[in-house]
């Protein structure tokens, strides 16, 4: 087998990344990380296995991170005091990450330990050391053996599945008192006189971008003002075109709360929720977080909800199921 560092994602045919991308989740897509290829505060590259053949057998987007506007991709926020790796392997974004494997790959520890190496050797080249944030369950387990040190838990993950046809199999599918509370939600916001629109991310960025600036700023988060979140969201609009999925709630011609999600794979993936806390309307956030994209999902014909971290007793009390998220941390050469 071969190794190999480019510097750009354009440099491999989307068919042929997306093969071992598609089964791992939207935030190691061609599309969303030629996306972060825009990104300032970074230097990309990519590390690749190939076999004699040439066939691609496993891959990691790689971050040699200049400045990290984002506290939970900090090291120094998430990570044990003594480590500082410079070097992000895998998604830098969407707290979702794993090595890209071929499915059905014969050879994936091998692989793996070969993709270690290369991210190693990108990391040694720059003078530092390298970090996976995030990882999955099962990407841990198999990256775990190839590291000196134990994984390190960093979060909760929920994910929400969508079984039958519809959402009310969705309803269905849950405790009864749950399901009472569910539709309880749903009836009392569909009674407000609010316009539900769905659209692309590029037609209502600037509106939502105003929320989003003001929900992170409500969570601490003050360099997210509205200029850096407008900026992030046209960015977003415009790599990913209608794939930027979008459901607002309007009060006449004023956004009050929106979700912005993509449909991938199987999944569908919540991206940012924000909406108008000092606004009335009974249930608004649940229906954004939860009941609209499900909607979406079911047309869209994926069959589980990416709900993300956080408020994870809210997700698991919807149908969540609730996975660990794990970071691998290389040792400073000795």
């Amino acid at each position: 087998m071969i190794t190999s560092i480019i510097e750009s994602i354009h440099e491999v045919p989307a068919a042929e990344w997306e093969h071992l991308a598609r089964p791992a989740g939207l935030y190691l897509s061609h599309r969303w990380l030629a996306g972060e290829e825009e990104d300032p505060t970074a230097t990309c590259a990519y590390a690749l296995v190939r076999d004699l053949d040439g066939t691609l057998l496993a891959a990691a987007p790689l971050y040699l991170v200049r400045e990290e506007p984002n506290d939970s991709y900090r090291p120094e926020t998430v990570l044990p005091p003594h480590l500082r790796p410079r070097v992000i392997a895998g998604a830098r974004r969407g707290y979702h990450n794993t090595p890209l494997t071929a499915p059905g790959l014969g050879r994936r520890d091998a692989c793996l330990t070969l993709l270690r190496d290369a991210v190693r050797g990108f990391a040694d080249h720059h003078g530092t050391t390298h970090w996976w944030p995030y990882l999955t369950t099962p990407a841990a387990s198999r990256l775990d053996p190839l590291y000196p040190d134990p994984v390190h838990h960093l979060e909760d993950d929920a994910l929400i599945p969508l079984p039958g046809a519809g959402i009310d199999d969705y309803i269905a599918s849950l405790p009864s008192q749950r399901r009472v509370g569910i539709r309880r939600e749903r009836r009392e916001f569909a009674a407000t006189v609010l316009d539900v629109r769905r659209q692309a991310l590029a037609d209502c960025s600037e509106a939502a971008a105003l929320l989003l600036a003001g929900h992170q700023q409500e969570h601490g988060h003050d360099r997210d003002g509205v200029d850096a979140m407008t900026g992030l969201l046209k960015r977003q609009a415009i790599t990913m075109g209608d794939e930027a999925r979008v459901v607002a709630a309007y009060d006449e011609d004023r956004m009050i709360g929106f979700c912005l999600f993509y449909h991938y794979g199987t999944t569908t993936w919540i991206r940012a929720v924000a909406h108008d806390r000092r606004h009335p309307a009974p249930h608004l956030y649940f229906n954004l977080m939860y009941y609209l994209p499900i909607e979406d999902a079911y047309a869209h014909g994926t069959t589980a909800l990416h709900a993300g971290m956080t408020t994870v007793e809210a997700k698991r009390r919807r149908g969540a199921e609730i996975s660990g998220l794990f970071a691998l941390i290389d040792r400073q050469p000795s």
